[in-house]
């Protein structure tokens, strides 16, 4: 399977099997995180690799103890890093900006999704790590100008009949020369797809909304737990010294 076909085969995987991962294979996915692109050579970003089962149980409460937090063989950890980057160590230093930093780990993190996907590992993504960024570093022991930003767990899939995670229409995503913007009916032909999904139906139903939007802003993504998680990050980001 070539890159474009690992990556249109991506699917959230959960539940993981018990075979150990290669020392070799995490070589490779290590390998392929730090060869992506980066910005001006610097690579603004460390990847933490946890293995061990105490450190995971560690953790899981910040993750709101979900099972993936702890039933993975693997977690990647992925951070912005300016703190190797000459900080101290030169006169004036280098100013920490966490937007460069960021954008490094996020292509590091990708490029280590697609390597393990394509080596026949199964990953889900963990957007916990940055809602409790205080723990995270603190269980990690991060210095200043290190700020945790994607957590992956990774492992050989348990079952192999998960479905495809259903998204948006590609059209829907993609504007030429300039920013066209939406009608309400291009949205809502932009998220029929999602609305008929299987877990979608059940979600809404079960928890008695008109629509999937309702299920977004009113249950996953409350207005006021994004206002508090925001400002957690931002008092975070601060004492990190970005």
């Amino acid at each position: 399977m070539n890159a474009i076909d690992t990556m249109l085969q991506h699917r959230s995987i959960r539940e993981f099997s018990e075979q150990p991962i290669e020392k070799e294979i995490l070589d490779k996915i290590l390998a392929a995180a730090c060869n992506g692109s980066t910005m001006g050579g610097m690579q603004l970003f460390s990847i933490i690799v946890t293995q061990d089962k105490a450190m995971m149980e560690k953790m899981a409460p910040a993750h709101f103890n979900q099972p993936i937090a702890t039933n993975a063989p693997l977690i990647l950890t992925f951070c912005a890093d300016f703190h190797r980057f000459g900080i101290g160590r030169h006169e004036g230093g280098a100013f920490p900006a966490y937007q460069w930093a960021v954008t490094d780990a996020l292509i590091a993190a990708q490029n280590a999704c697609v390597a393990a996907e394509s080596l026949g590992l199964g990953l889900c993504w963990l957007g916990t790590i940055t809602y409790n960024v205080p723990q995270f570093i603190e269980a990690l022991q991060l210095p200043e100008h290190v700020m945790p930003v994607a957590c992956i767990p990774m492992g050989y899939p348990k079952h192999n009949n998960t479905p495809l995670t259903p998204k948006l229409p590609v059209g829907a995503l993609i504007h030429q020369e300039t920013y066209h913007d939406y009608s309400d009916s291009d949205i809502n032909r932009a998220y029929e797809t999602m609305e008929q999904a299987d877990n979608n139906v059940k979600m809404v139903a079960d928890n008695h909304f008109a629509n999937l939007a309702e299920d977004y802003v009113l249950r996953r993504y409350k207005k006021e737990d994004n206002e508090f998680f925001s400002q957690v990050l931002k008092d975070s980001m601060n004492k990190q010294g970005f």
